[in-house]
């Protein structure tokens, strides 16, 4: 096989791993995971059934790689938002909340209550990473006495899922803007702001 000939079949399995990420990524948002079949998200994507299973193992493995591929967007982002003001923050927030990958978190929330669920452990890493990245603003303020960082992430994550979720459901009664204004003068008002 020549070099040209396996840079192509590579550069054909890395789009074919791709167009099925995306296309599991939307139908999980849309309809959620258990109801999402190979055969959905094989029409969806373009590429035949039979490839799900060589690039992913089963069902759990391609949930795990729509998982990571949304955690490496969410954490970019914040990459990019670490070095801005805590103003650029909470407007990146609130465009990360408007954007069509997110919905998936609320879609698979209710699976991911049920205890024997997959989803379950999946749900507890992604609240953990998130309190991560909300640490990385919350160790460089001076939060007032008896403000607690690790208790003032989980606030900040629960607060942000719930505005969320609030806003998928009623988007016309939830003003992203205003809500994630007056969170930010919530926060400030306990020391998180500017990086010191």
């Amino acid at each position: 096989m020549t070099t040209s000939r396996a840079t192509r079949r590579a550069e054909t399995t890395q789009e074919s791993r791709r167009l099925l990420v995306t296309a599991a990524a939307e139908l999980f948002a849309e309809r959620g995971y258990r109801l999402t079949t190979f055969e959905d998200i094989a029409a969806r994507s373009g590429v035949s059934r039979g490839s799900i299973p060589w690039h992913f193992g089963n069902k759990e493995g391609l949930l795990a790689a729509v998982i990571d591929h949304v955690m490496a967007s969410i954490r970019a982002d914040a990459r990019r938002l670490e070095s801005g003001t805590f103003d650029d923050l909470l407007h990146g927030i609130v465009e990360l909340t408007r954007g069509p990958t997110t919905k998936l978190f609320i879609t698979l929330m209710a699976e991911a209550a049920e205890p024997d669920s997959p989803l379950r452990k999946w749900y507890g890493d992604v609240h953990t990473a998130l309190r991560a990245l909300g640490r990385s603003w919350i160790e460089r303020s001076d939060l007032a006495d008896g403000v607690d960082a690790d208790a003032l992430s989980a606030i900040v994550v629960g607060a942000t899922m719930g505005i969320h979720q609030q806003w998928r459901i009623a988007p016309d009664a939830v003003d992203l803007d205003r809500v994630y204004a007056t969170l930010g003068v919530l926060l400030r008002s306990v020391g998180l702001g500017e990086p010191g």
